[in-house]
């Protein structure tokens, strides 16, 4: 890769006017102008590959011995988690278009992202995920119809973060990693072994909130891993203008390790995971890991990506879809049939019709419940704008009697 900074910089002049003395040319007034080329040649960026497109299981020596033990039982359930959280995003999807949702943030193309990071965590470690988390949510035991109530409108998050040790979807891009940091600098000092994961986006990764996170991460060898999963796309706005370097490498700057993963690669995201968390486990600090993957719906749900994406990128990344890329796997190595294949397509129907009649299902909120446990013992200015609000539903009803 070739990168030229004379397209990116001009040259500084001095107070008289004049530019430094690194190199000039002579215009036509005879003043000496600088103009500066720095070239510098790298290699593409390092990729961590388990399982090619193809289905072809690739030695690595760095990372095989993270799935070394892994059984034909346990690949079949990373396929069967792929297969069911690809099953419940399209239902959601469905959901939103005949507006039984107001809004969706689709994972299709993510899957092996989401479950191979997920499937490698404990118990005890803890996730703090953006909007988009939902195979990471299924991997934590979160029940698929729980994620779908803030979309609905009927609660402001669904579950309890502490009984899966998954925090409450985060719409604010980015502030999550600084929830994760100061969690896993409370970790640290508890003296516990469990790590902390944060989970956010390449578009993310431009906030000055992932910068202040990096800082505090390093700084105070906080257990945490940095999983930004870079789909090529922050809504409209591709990489390139994300970053003058790939994003693993920015954690260079910040003093600790950066890996870029084929995020397409389930195997190779569980591999990778797994040795990111040892390392916070060990005390060895943060760990940012960018899982090169790609979104292959739109951004949400009222979002055109037709309008600044063309349908050739599209197809490329497709044939790397991760789900196809594990079956060819095991269909090679006959470790699934026929009989498993036709199984879960049948559990993901069922799925599908479980979810539908659960959003349908789902009761109108509290309207009051707005006002709990913004204070711990209560307060003052709360009771009086409950009391605010009260008066102006009561005022509906008013004007329905009075017709």
């Amino acid at each position: 890769m070739t990168v030229d900074s004379s397209a990116a910089r001009k040259p500084r002049r001095s107070a008289a006017g004049k530019a430094g003395t690194t190199g000039s040319s002579t215009g036509t007034t005879g003043t000496k102008r600088t103009t500066r080329t720095t070239t510098k040649k790298t290699t593409d960026p390092e990729l961590v590959q388990l399982l090619t497109p193809e289905g072809k299981r690739v030695k690595n020596a760095e990372y095989d011995g993270y799935v070394a033990g892994i059984t034909p039982e346990e690949l079949r359930g990373l396929y069967r988690d792929m297969v069911l959280t690809r099953r419940f995003d399209a239902e959601a999807t469905a959901l939103q278009r005949q507006g039984e949702l107001g809004l969706w943030a689709s994972l299709l193309g993510q899957e092996a992202a989401q479950i191979g990071s997920g499937r490698a965590l404990r118990d005890d470690d803890y996730v703090f995920p953006t909007y988009r988390e939902h195979g990471v949510a299924w991997c934590r035991g979160v029940d698929p119809t729980n994620l779908l109530g803030m979309f609905r409108g009927v609660n402001n998050g669904g579950w309890d973060p502490n009984s899966n040790n998954f925090h409450l979807y985060t719409i604010v891009i980015g502030s999550q990693t600084l929830h994760a940091t100061g969690y896993a600098m409370g970790v640290a000092k508890d003296g516990a072994d469990s790590a902390v994961i944060a989970y956010f986006g390449d578009g993310a990764s431009s906030q000055g909130d992932v910068a202040e996170s990096f800082t505090f991460s390093a700084v105070y060898n906080a257990p945490v891993v940095f999983f930004c999963q870079n789909n090529q796309w922050a809504i409209s706005e591709p990489t390139e203008k994300q970053s003058r370097v790939p994003l693993y490498q920015r954690a260079q700057g910040f003093g600790f390790p950066g890996v870029r993963v084929d995020g397409n690669d389930v195997l190779a995201c569980l591999a990778v995971t797994k040795w990111a968390l040892e390392r916070a486990r060990n005390g060895e600090g943060p760990t940012l890991v960018e899982a090169y993957t790609y979104r292959m719906g739109a951004h949400t749900t009222s979002d055109d990506p037709t309008r600044y994406r063309g349908d050739e990128e599209r197809l490329a990344w497709e044939a790397k879809d991760p789900i196809l890329r594990l079956r060819r796997f095991l269909e090679a190595a006959n470790h699934a049939d026929e009989g498993f294949f036709a199984e879960l397509e049948a559990e993901s129907e069922a799925l599908g019709r479980r979810v539908r009649e659960a959003v349908r299902a789902m009761p109108d909120p509290d309207h009051f419940a707005i006002f709990e446990h913004a204070y711990a013992d209560g307060h003052a200015l709360v009771d009086e704008e409950r009391a605010q609000f009260a008066a102006y539903q009561a005022s509906f009803a008013d004007a329905e009697g009075g017709h």
